[in-house]
Order: C-alpha cells, then sequence, then structure tokens
C-alpha cells in the first residue's frame, strides 16, 4: 500500500528521486535547505521507501507554487502524482485565508501539461495571462 506523509522527507531522498527522473542533482545541503524553506512538503511512500515527492513553496497566504512533483519512474501511471498534488491543494484550501483569492502555479515539464490540466490547472499563456518565464543562475 502506498501511502502518502506529511514534511517527514529527508534531503537524500529529494536528491535519489529528483536524479531517478532526469532533474539535474541537487547537493544533498542544498536540498535540505530548500525542503526547510517549503511550505509544506508530501511524501509517496511505499514499503518503507520514498518513491514521490511534492512541494509547495511560496508566501503562504497569496502566492503557492508547486515544486518537484516527482513519482519514480517505476510507480508512474498509478495515480500516485494526482495524490500528490490534490493533498498539497488540500492544504493551501485548508491553510488559506476564507474569503480571499489564491493563486496556486506551477511549471510543468515539458509533455506533462495534460496531466496538470485533469487536476484544474490552465496552460499559459491564455486570453488572461502571458507566458510563464524563468531564468537560471548558477553561483
Amino acid at each position: 500500500m502506498i501511502t502518502l506523509a506529511d514534511n517527514v522527507l529527508r534531503a537524500e531522498e529529494f536528491v535519489m528521486l529528483r536524479t531517478k527522473v532526469g532533474l539535474l542533482e541537487t547537493p544533498v545541503e542544498q536540498a535540505q535547505k530548500a525542503i526547510d524553506n517549503s511550505l509544506f512538503v508530501v511524501s509517496a511512500v511505499h514499503e518503507g521507501r520514498t518513491i514521490g515527492m511534492g512541494r509547495l513553496v511560496g508566501d503562504g497566504v497569496m502566492y503557492w507554487y508547486l515544486q518537484e512533483i516527482v513519482v519514480l519512474p517505476e510507480y508512474q501511471r498509478q495515480g500516485i502524482g494526482t495524490r500528490i498534488v490534490k493533498r498539497l491543494i488540500r492544504y493551501v484550501e485548508e491553510n488559506g485565508i476564507a474569503g480571499t483569492k489564491m493563486t496556486i502555479g506551477l511549471v510543468a515539464a515539458k509533455g506533462k501539461e495534460p496531466f496538470y490540466e485533469t487536476l484544474g490547472f490552465t496552460m499559459l499563456p491564455n486570453e488572461v495571462t502571458g507566458a510563464g518565464m524563468k531564468k537560471y543562475l548558477q553561483l
């Protein structure tokens, strides 16, 4: 049985999950700081092994961003990513300020946009918003 666990992700698991899905390897120190600075972290666990994760970052009141929605390749297409995203959204719903509007944003991996559309996210640009943008820095 696959369970979701809140705020228990370890830096080594973070690094492993990222590299197993082809993302850049992150130093453990950077991974730990990223986890510590997250608003909320969800881990998917199967038989004691962390097989997926998702993080919420942002200001915790108006803007929330999904980061590293990752599931190991051998566990993909089993609804685990959907469960992770829904748990993160539920956290926003439970912790946002009632009566206010909030934005949950993300940058989807190429080809994963349809997955997020099934969960209520819209593609950018659209009739209201321009294209999303980002800038990478190397220190």
